[in-house]
């Protein structure tokens, strides 16, 4: 029989992957990534795509909201910032994708550091309040500042190219949306390894223990704005690629609204409760139209309702998971982990 024993090295207890049966499962993920395109019809390809662009913006929004406790509703904002700098980019100097991509998440960081300096002054809901004034000065400047971003008509992009060959269908686009949402999954789950992210966490435990233990605010909270606008414009910058065409209604209140509900039902403060929350609430709009397809045939303009009741769902789920699961699915996961791990012997 095989005893646990205490991690006989720091690198070993700060390691990401620790034991043989997390390698096994992280191995068998990874060929599921792998057949899944091979397997998938177009509509689910399509759905995979849109998963790994969610998955990416929800977890830059869980380091700023679910680690650093800093509550924003500028997610959908700061991605129309790195959409509109990956369409301009692509329209105006040619760079290739990747390099456009790390423009948009740039210039998204850039534009988060300065919606992120109200944050040594308010915080909870006035920060909240603070970002969607942000997010409508914003959307202000997409409608108007038409030689940039094409007013209300927007601005179409091209196809993504690699190494010569255009990137157009979901299959395609799939070997370049899923790996780089990986990448920033993984770049999140090591940044909390770090003095950095170790910071975050101590201003979302006891912002003025932290400062008096000499962790300046003001620097760490404009940080963590920037690594989560970041991620947020390249996550806008991919789904320009993705649904090649980006305008001023293309990233409303409501997109902030999806990715906070992704977090909050995925779990706040978990690399894990943001991918299954991204995934969740990716579904629920296809689960939903399919009630509204079937309940079509018995109820007048059943389509005209779909929108609206998205938006009440998302509601309802934020409310549901705050008042009887706060910690989110991740915590669901982690319950149904440790009573397998202790089965049969646990009452």
């Amino acid at each position: 029989m095989r005893i646990a024993t205490a991690n006989e090295t720091y690198l070993a207890d700060e390691a990401l992957i620790r034991t043989r049966t997390q390698w096994v499962w992280m191995a068998i993920l990874a060929i599921v990534l792998i057949a899944a395109p091979f397997a998938l019809n177009n509509y689910w390809l399509y759905l995979a795509c849109l998963v790994a662009i969610n998955v990416a913006s929800a977890t830059g929004l869980n380091i700023l909201t679910g680690y650093t406790g800093l509550v924003s509703l500028g997610q959908g904002a700061f991605m129309a910032v790195g959409a509109y700098t990956v369409a301009w980019a692509d329209r105006n100097l040619g760079t290739p994708f990747l390099v456009n991509l790390f423009a948009g998440g740039l210039m998204a960081a850039l534009v988060g550091v300065f919606v992120g300096l109200p944050s040594l002054r308010v915080k909870g809901l006035y920060l909240a309040i603070a970002t969607i004034g942000a997010s409508l000065i914003l959307h202000f400047v997409f409608l108007n500042w038409t030689s940039v971003t094409g007013g209300s008509r927007g601005m179409n992009v091209a196809p993504a190219s690699f190494f010569g060959k255009e990137l157009i269908t979901y299959f395609q686009l799939y070997w370049v949306l899923v790996p780089i949402a990986a990448l920033m999954v993984l770049g999140a789950a090591n940044l909390f390894r770090t003095r950095i992210g170790r910071a975050f966490i101590a201003i979302r435990d006891r912002d003025i223990s932290a400062e008096v233990l000499g962790i300046p605010l003001l620097r760490y909270k404009l940080m963590s704005f920037a690594i989560s606008s970041f991620y947020a414009g390249v996550a806008g910058g991919m789904w320009a690629y993705f649904f090649r065409s980006v305008g001023p209604e293309s990233f409303t209140l409501v997109e902030s609204i999806f990715y906070l509900a992704a977090v909050i039902v995925g779990g706040m403060g978990s690399i894990l409760g943001a991918i299954i929350g991204a995934v969740f609430m990716t579904l629920v709009p296809e689960i939903l139209r399919f009630g509204v397809e079937a309940v079509t045939p018995y109820i007048d303009n059943a389509g005209t309702l779909l929108s609206p009741v998205r938006t009440v769902v998302f509601g309802a789920l934020i409310i549901i998971f705050l008042v009887f699961e706060p910690q989110g699915l991740a915590e669901i996961v982690q319950r149904i982990r440790r009573f397998f791990h202790l089965w049969p012997f646990k009452k």
